[in-house]
Parts: structure tokens; C-alpha cells; sequence
């Protein structure tokens, strides 16, 4: 493990935990040249999740893609970034244990929609806005019905 404030090729692990949705290691590391500290975690090898589109395609689940998008979702408002890292982790860990490697474009995101729901409702109306893509007012604030 290079360090990422160095570069040096020489770390030492100072504490290994689980991580909250035990599906990763996470390790404090200490570089053995300039001493400074940072960490990393470790997930298994799986089979790689593959997202099949509205038309068909499939290409493989992205982690940073999903996040970037619930970031925006989430933007200016009280939801901690760590929780949104625990909220593709349960998504991803919920998945592997159904061994299911293929997951339709809306069934992940009606997974993120339930999830955001208990977040922060409108962090949850943002995500939905696009990923559900409303044509007009009245399918907008047919989907606001629904949560009041």
C-alpha cells in the first residue's frame, strides 16, 4: 500500500476493523516514512454488479456514479456524506447476499428512493425527479401526494 502523502511503499497497519455493513475491512494505516496516518478498506471480490438499462444494455454498477447523484440530491441539506456511504453499502451488500449480479435500472433505484425516503424527503423528491423523470407538474405533485 503506497502511501498517499509520500508515495512510499511502506505502511504499517495500526487498527482493522469491519466496517459498519461488514462487507470491507477498514484499516487505519501509518506511513513508515513520514508517519502520517490514513485509511483504507478492503471489500471482497465478487462478482461485479451489472445494471441492464431501460433498452436492455447492461454496464457494470458504478459506486462513485450513484453517489455523485445522491450527493446532488442531498445538496444543502443535513444528510452526512458517511451516510450516504452507508446507504450504497447496504445496497450493494443486500444484493451480493441475494446473489443477484444483475439488477434492473428501476429496481436499484427504487432501492434508493426507499432509503432516501427515511434520509430525507427532499433529498428523496430530488432523486426521484430525475431517476422517475416527470414529464409534467401534475406527475410531480402526484409523487408529493405520496409523502404527505
Amino acid at each position: 500500500m503506497n502511501c498517499p502523502f509520500c508515495g512510499h511503499s511502506e505502511t504499517k497497519v495500526v487498527d482493522s476493523r469491519d466496517s459498519d455493513a461488514q462487507d470491507a475491512i477498514r484499516r487505519r494505516r501509518e506511513c513508515l516514512e513520514c508517519g502520517k496516518r490514513f485509511t483504507t478498506y478492503e471489500r471482497r471480490e465478487d462478482m461485479p454488479l451489472m445494471v441492464v438499462k431501460k433498452d436492455g444494455s447492461t454496464e457494470p454498477f458504478e459506486r462513485g456514479k450513484l453517489l455523485r447523484g445522491l450527493v446532488v440530491a442531498c445538496a444543502k441539506r443535513p444528510v452526512a456524506s458517511s451516510l450516504l456511504e452507508v446507504l450504497i453499502d447496504d445496497i450493494e451488500a443486500e444484493l451480493h447476499n441475494a446473489m443477484q449480479y444483475e439488477i434492473p435500472a428501476k429496481q436499484l433505484g427504487d432501492m434508493v428512493l426507499r432509503r432516501l425516503l427515511e434520509l430525507d424527503k427532499v433529498a428523496y423528491v430530488r432523486f426521484a425527479s430525475v431517476y422517475k423523470e416527470f414529464n409534467d407538474l401534475d406527475s410531480f405533485t402526484s409523487e408529493l401526494k405520496k409523502l404527505g
